[in-house]
């Protein structure tokens, strides 16, 4: 499951970093992350309570939420200042991870795993910072979201599904 939901975060965070260069207007952007939010949430519940992994579920449910508050608020026209608040949180629980990704390195995919949960701390504060407290950091904020979305996303993504990362 993890090459299909990296693929598809690949897409939407690419997507949101298009929308954030202004190259789309953000009521088209709600489908995707609408998909894609609801995926995750798939995804997570089948973790928790299927697969009896609360903690990959939990973290999944993080990102799931994003994309969902990121629809709803384009489709309500909201400013997104609360999203802004909940992606600091967000960036906080991932620094947590990623730290404890290093601590625990264990070979390349361990390595992987660390670097992403590091990405992904940045990119939430990012959007913590162009959100939460109206910062004047829209550009570089979408390009970040662009990278993250194919470096950490779909990259990823398609070599775990094409078989040339083995789990």
């Amino acid at each position: 499951m993890l090459g299909l939901i990296l693929l598809y975060v690949g897409a939407v965070l690419f997507v949101n970093g298009v929308w954030l260069m202004e190259r789309i207007s953000g009521r088209e952007v709600a489908v995707i992350n609408i998909l894609v939010g609801s995926l995750s949430l798939l995804v997570a519940l089948y973790t928790i309570f299927v697969m009896a992994d609360v903690k990959a579920g939990a973290f999944t449910l993080l990102f799931a939420f994003t994309y969902l508050w990121v629809a709803a608020n384009q489709l309500m026209g909201n400013d997104g200042k609360g999203l802004g608040w909940f992606c600091l949180f967000v960036s906080i629980t991932a620094a947590t991870e990623a730290a404890r990704a290093f601590s625990a390195l264990d070979g390349v995919f361990g390595l992987w795993n660390a670097i992403n949960w590091s990405a992904w701390t940045v990119l939430w504060f990012s959007y913590f910072l162009l959100l939460g407290l109206a910062g004047n950091v829209q550009k570089p904020v979408a390009g970040f979201t662009v990278l993250c979305g194919v470096f950490t996303g779909w990259l990823p993504g398609l070599l775990i599904l094409g078989g040339a990362i083995k789990l």
